[in-house]
This record gives C-alpha cells, structure tokens and sequence, in this order.
C-alpha cells in the first residue's frame, strides 16, 4: 500500500512561489522596517505617557518621565481602580482582535520564527501598541521593550508577507524588526544587534546580519532624533576600581551576586509559569481572572503609596532604578521587599492576561537585588569595593543575561547604558555565574519555556543557516510503502520498483514494528529470495518523530540512534500506523542544506 496523499493546505503551502531578492535590496527594506519602528516605539511612549497621566493624574498630557518617581497619584486609594480597568480593556481587545499580543511578546515572535514560517499578522502591531500601552499606563507591573520588539517584528513579517519574500527573508527582517525595537527603546544600538543575532536569528550571516544592523542603527537614530540621546539612565561616572586592582574579594563578590542572581532567575520563571497556568484555571473566564490579577496590583500599589510614598512596583519601574544609582534607595529591607514585590508583580499581571515585556522587570530585579546585596556584603567584604549602585548594575545585567539566555546581550547593553569600561570585567563575571547557575537548575529560559510547555522546541544548538526552522513535513518523503510484518518481499515490493527509492514501513495489527529505509537492497533480495518476509530486513528500533518537529530535532535523533531515515506521524498520541505520513531520510535533509546556501 502506498501513502501519496496529503492535505491540501499542505500542499499549497510546500508549492508556493516564494521571492528572493538580492542582499542590498533586504538592506533597504531592512532600513524601512528600522524607521517605522523606530516611529512606533515613540508614539509607544507617547501613548503610555498619556493613558498614565490620564490613569493617575487625571491630566490629559503626553509627557512622562517614566525615570522620576512621582509619588501619590491625585486620586488617592482610588488609584486601586486603574489597573483594573486598564485589565478589562486589554482583555477585550486581546481577545476580540489579537490573541497573540497577550504577554510579554518574544515568545510569540520565537514561536513565529520556527513554527509559523516568520508569519505575524500584521495587525498584531496596532492591537500590540494598544494593549501595551493600557497595560503599562494604568499600573501593569511589565515592561515597553517586549511590545516594541513584537511591534518590530510584526511590521518586519507583515511587510515581508506583502511583497511575497521567502522564508528566511522574512525571518531576516522579522528579527531585524525586533532588534531596531530595543535598540530604540534603550538607546542601545548594539544591544538591539545583539538581540536580535543572540536570541531569534536562527542564522548569523553577512545575508542576515547585515540587515538587522541597518534597522537597528536607523530605528536608534530616530529614536535619538524624536526622544534626545541620552541613555536609558543616568549613571554616575566611576563605580569600579581598575581592572588592574581586581582582585579575590572583589571577585568573590561579584561570583556570589552572579550565584545569587542565577538563583533568583531561576524564582523568576518558575513564579511566571506558575501564574500564566494558575490564572486561567480560575472560574469566571478571562475577565474575572484579569479583575483578580490586577486588585491584586493595586492593593499592593495603594500598600506602598501609604507606607513608602510611592507605588514602586506598577509599570516599567525605571524610577526605582534611577533612584538606586542616584544613591536615593539605601535601605535594605525596602530593598529586597520591593524586589519581592516586583517579582510577584510582574507574574500576576502577565499570567492574569496583561501585555508588556519582562525585560524592564527584570532590570528592576536585577537592580534591588544588587543593592540589597551589596548593602549586607560590604559588612562580610568590606575590601571589595561595593556599592550600592555598582553592585546594582552588575545585578541587572545578571539578571537579564541568566533569565533570557541573552549573555552577550546583557553585557553590551548594560556597557552601552552606562558608557563605563570598567563595569566590563564584574559584569562578565556575574553574567557567566547567573547564567550558569540558572541553566543547572532550568534548562529554560523565560522565553522558551513557554513555548516548550505548547510543544515547541526552540533549538539551542543554533548553527548557522535556516534550514533549522524547517519542519519534519517540509522535507519529508510522502512517497513509501506500508507492509504487513509477515508479508514476503514478493507481496510487498512490486517488480516495477526497481529504482530502490521508497521506504517500507513495517507494521503489525496497527503497530509499528520498524522501517526498511531506501537503497537499502531490499529491491535485489527480492529478486532473489522473494520468499522471505520483510520483517526480516527492518531498523528494529525505528526513529520517530512529529511531522511539526524542527528539523534539528530529527537531526538529534537520527544522530543518536545512527539511522538513516526516520517516520513522521501526525498527532500527540502514541502513534500507530495510521498516523504516518511519511519519512525523513539523509538525502532529504541533505538537500535541505544545499538548497539553503546561496552563491
């Protein structure tokens, strides 16, 4: 029996013409999608100024220092009732125009990158901008640089889908997208380039690199251009000693803050995949859990503003951090209670149904953290040279590098943000040790694990082409032979299939017994002993996988059990001879890899 039929999506898709254009042409497009968004993540912040002063002032202004911690809003306790009816509005338009701008948003574009052949709708970016927007500015604990990166990205894939580019073009300039997003938010060019290469380029080539580097150098002048070009924060000059006078104790510091950090990230993620499966299992539907989640965020907010003065923990929170490194937050206690506080912040509201990103949380963390430790170790290492600030830029870079998986990101754009040299050699430290510890005790990151949780594998063993996001029914055989264990080879291999081509898969009652996979003789032997059954002559431990499993996880599997093809089933289930839809063999994903080169 032969399997040739497939459906007809499928079909359509695998036989689409797809467009190539030249590198320089990618360039100027790429310099296009690094206007627009270097356009969109500053009519971002103009619109979460707005609904802020709107939510908390009751002003109808623009302007918003989001670095100055303003103190008690003018509407008193009532303040408890914004983020709830920013929540409720988030939901709705999430629900009824955009289910893919809930959360923090790199998810989605990861997902987009290897699951969805680089297609994000473009819609995506105004309902992103809207919901991000509300989120962040009626007191959402999450961060901007999250939805400008899915901004980024959705304008990217939606003007690569308009004009019909491939696969990896659109992929290009859907990463380039997301890189000209943060390097505009930050003010940080090669953070933005680092982004992009580091977490979603599933390729770092002249053909892809070269792209992303021009979006995020127009988006970052623009940016320079409409916001001004000072840095993300204002950093005093000199925190470190030279590098020459590094020595054991201030080593040791920065290993135990890096230690402390990993640990902490690790807290991070578990806390967030706890809330984002917690929520949605609440009676009430979507709305109820949303109102939940945000009475929460605002009984914490209406705590703080009685206690302390300020709510702290609502929004992207770079008052806080700019109030550490100015020296205006010394108290310990204060310190690691807002470290907690933010951490429970920012779960809730993105697992009750919020929309904003988890990079500006994360330096929030990063930056407590690191102060309230440096607070406590200046007493055990008072050689170490510690403060408060110092310690807290290490921290943030730590937890930014150990919870994303970004290292080389962090690092650059903590340096980028500081302008600071000597921040160089504690960073690298504390980044390494984060994000070793973190990987020991989660192999995830808070972008993947996600997407590990639908079933969708992100490689982290990247190479370098993009023949990786391919999928196992993107270049598999529909062609091959179903036989019955105890059929003879005479039964099963007709005598005009000389060409030797087609895989005989092996079943017994319904169950998969194993696989002949071609050129493997069979077609001779039959001539000879036609006579002996075909079990005979199968891979008794035959390598299976999902027809939506990425290329690199058939790789893995075929290396592991030194195969040379593998069956590809549709479903979840334990998969029976029914569910075969083809097979995967060396020759197929050999031409996968040629066919990705160009001259």
């Amino acid at each position: 029996m032969t399997a040739d039929s497939t459906s007809s999506s499928e079909a359509a898709t695998a036989d689409r013409e797809e467009r190539r254009v030249g590198l320089l042409t990618l360039s100027l497009l790429a310099l296009g999608v690094g206007i627009m968004t270097g356009i969109g993540a500053v009519a971002l912040r103009s619109l979460i100024g707005l609904i802020h002063n709107l939510m908390f002032n009751g002003v109808f202004r623009i302007a918003y220092n989001a670095n100055l911690l303003e103190g008690p809003s003018r509407f008193g306790n009532w303040v408890i009732l914004s983020p709830i009816l920013g929540g409720l509005a988030v939901v709705y338009l999430v629900n009824r125009f955009a289910p893919e701008a809930k959360g923090h948003g790199v998810p989605e574009v990861m997902d987009a990158i290897y699951y969805k052949r680089g297609d994000i709708r473009g819609v995506v970016a105004l309902i992103k901008s809207l919901v991000s927007a509300l989120s962040i500015g009626s007191g959402a604990s999450v961060g901007r640089e999250g939805p400008i990166i899915q901004i980024g990205s959705a304008l990217g894939s939606a003007f690569s889908q308009a004009i019909g580019l491939s696969v990896g073009q659109k992929i290009t300039l859907l990463s380039a997208g997301a890189g000209a997003g943060i390097a505009a938010t930050f003010n940080t060019p090669l953070g933005g380039v680092l982004f992009a290469t580091e977490i979603l380029l599933p390729e770092v080539s002249n053909r892809t690199f070269l792209p992303v580097v021009i979006a995020t150098g127009a988006a970052t002048l623009l940016g320079r251009m409409l916001i001004g070009p000072n840095p993300a924060f204002t950093v005093p000059e000199i925190f470190f000693p030279p590098a020459r006078s590094f020595g054991l104790e201030e080593a040791a510091a920065f290993v135990a803050l890096g230690a402390l950090s990993g640990v902490a990230a690790w807290a991070f993620i578990r806390l967030l995949v706890f809330m984002e499966d917690g929520f949605p299992k609440l009676p009430g539907g979507a709305y109820v859990q949303n109102i939940v989640g945000m009475a929460l965020i605002g009984l914490m907010m209406v705590g703080l503003t009685n206690a302390f003065g300020h709510s702290y923990v609502d929004g992207v929170g770079y008052g806080v951090i700019q109030t550490i490194l100015d020296k205006g937050m010394t108290a310990t206690g204060l310190l690691f209670l807002l470290f907690a506080l933010k951490m429970l912040a920012t779960t809730i509201s993105l697992g009750c149904g919020a929309s904003g990103g988890i990079f500006s949380p994360s330096l929030f963390l990063g930056a407590t953290l690191g102060a309230a430790f440096a607070s406590l170790a200046m007493l055990v290492l008072p050689g170490a040279g510690l403060t408060l600030p110092s310690a807290a830029i290490v921290g943030m870079a730590a937890m930014v590098g150990a919870g994303t998986g970004g290292v080389m990101t962090a690092i650059v754009m903590v340096f980028e943000m500081t302008r600071d040299y000597a921040i160089i050699v504690p960073v690298i430290v504390a980044v390494a040790v984060a994000a070793g510890v973190r990987r020991a005790l989660i192999a995830e990151t808070i972008y993947t694990i996600k997407l590990r949780h639908r079933g969708h594998r992100i490689p982290k063993e990247r190479y370098v082409n993009l023949y990786l996001v391919q999928q196992a029914r993107d270049l598999m055989e529909r062609r091959f032979i179903l036989a019955q264990a105890d059929q003879t080879l005479s039964e099963c291999v007709g005598w005009e299939d000389v060409d030797d081509l087609r895989a005989i898969i092996v079943e017994h009652e319904g169950r998969i017994v194993g696989l002949v996979p071609p050129r493997s003789g069979i077609w001779r032997e039959s001539v000879n002993n036609p006579d002996r059954p075909v079990r005979d002559f199968v891979e008794k431990r035959p390598v299976i996988c999902r027809d939506v499993d990425l290329l690199s996880l058939a790789l893995a599997r075929l290396k592991r059990h030194r195969a040379g093809a593998a069956i590809v089933f549709h479903g979840t289930r334990r998969p029976h001879a029914a569910d075969v839809v083809g097979v995967i063999t060396k020759r197929a994903i050999a031409d996968a890899v040629i066919g990705a080169y160009e001259d």
